[in-house]
């Protein structure tokens, strides 16, 4: 009975000597073998992660690469279980976009452990990815809130619509708007709560601000563009929208056009084409066992009536 456990223990590390072999041999036949990238999405529902999603295919197709491309809904629980499951699937390297700075930091310890290399795209964790791809959140927070503060002279109420709690991008916009709000004693934040980055909610929440606050609200930063249309939507409704200023993040579409008509004031541009194709381009060179940087930050810019016609496709 003694002998069953040693055989058993002997056929795994057999078939774990041929998976480690298969997975190193993908890795250093030169691109022989196709490489395999899996790709944690925080939320397929967020038109502009899906737009990063859409270039990070585009640039893997491109590329030769093969993508296993799952949606983690917004729950860190799941991205780990999907980060797991990437693991044992032996793929070559990972692309992770946070749901959480806290709650996914297993996901990149776990992969790490693996020997597999994780890059973080668009947001951040508390735990250091091999790399990460993405954009200083703190600066767009800034940009945004120094618009308002300049359309307002420096005086007045404003309102402030929150990211999912939690999120990087959540707290350090929040920190960039709060750093130009200390500056300028004269803007008051009156109120401020989660949208979680949904157009329908953060309208409700600016009706509710509307019914409490009414004519004292003179400016809302929505920590991105669905949030921002929800309460240019909401300010419309209620005869408001000429009297306060609403700014937000992203520059979809949507918003590039509302902002050319001149309902949402200002939106401040994220590339998402620079961040999907460059977290490929970054995993690939680690693979390959290229030079690559730790970090990419593609900067921000400041969208307003003037300068919208840039942006738009």
């Amino acid at each position: 009975m003694k002998s069953t456990p040693s055989i058993l223990l002997q056929i795994s590390i057999l078939f774990l000597g041929l998976a480690i072999a298969g997975c190193n041999q993908s890795g250093d036949t030169g691109g022989q073998d196709k490489v395999v990238v899996g790709v944690s999405m925080l939320s397929m529902q967020n038109e502009f992660i899906v737009n990063v999603a859409d270039e990070i295919e585009k640039k893997a197709e491109e590329m030769g690469v093969e993508l296993i491309t799952v949606d983690a809904e917004r729950s860190a629980l799941k991205q780990i279980e999907q980060v797991e499951s990437f693991i044992a699937q032996g793929v070559d390297a990972i692309i992770m976009n946070p749901c959480e700075v806290e709650a996914s930091s297993p996901a990149v310890a776990k992969a790490l452990a693996a020997k597999v290399p994780i890059i973080n795209v668009n947001s951040a964790t508390s735990a250091t990815p091999t790399a990460f791809i993405g954009s200083d959140d703190v600066e767009s927070g800034r940009i945004a809130m120094e618009y308002i503060a300049q359309r307002l002279g420096g005086k007045g109420n404003v309102i402030m619509i929150h990211g999912y709690m939690g999120q990087a991008a959540q707290i350090q916009r929040e920190q960039g708007a709060r750093e130009v709000l200390s500056k300028y004693p004269g803007l008051k934040l009156i109120a401020h709560q989660t949208g979680e980055w949904d157009r329908a909610k953060a309208m409700s929440l600016t009706e509710n601000w509307i019914q409490s606050y009414g004519g004292q609200i003179n400016a809302v930063f929505a920590h991105n563009d669905e949030m921002g249309m929800g309460a240019v939507k909401a300010l419309g409704d209620a005869g408001m929208k000429d009297k306060v200023v609403v700014v937000s993040i992203d520059a979809i579409p949507d918003a590039l056009q509302a902002v050319k008509k001149g309902t949402l004031d200002a939106t401040v541009f994220q590339n998402a084409e620079q961040q999907g194709s460059q977290a490929i381009e970054t995993a690939i060179k680690i693979v390959k066992g290229q030079p690559y940087d730790q970090q990419v930050l593609v900067p921000f810019q400041l969208v307003t009536k003037e300068n919208v016609g840039q942006y738009m496709k």
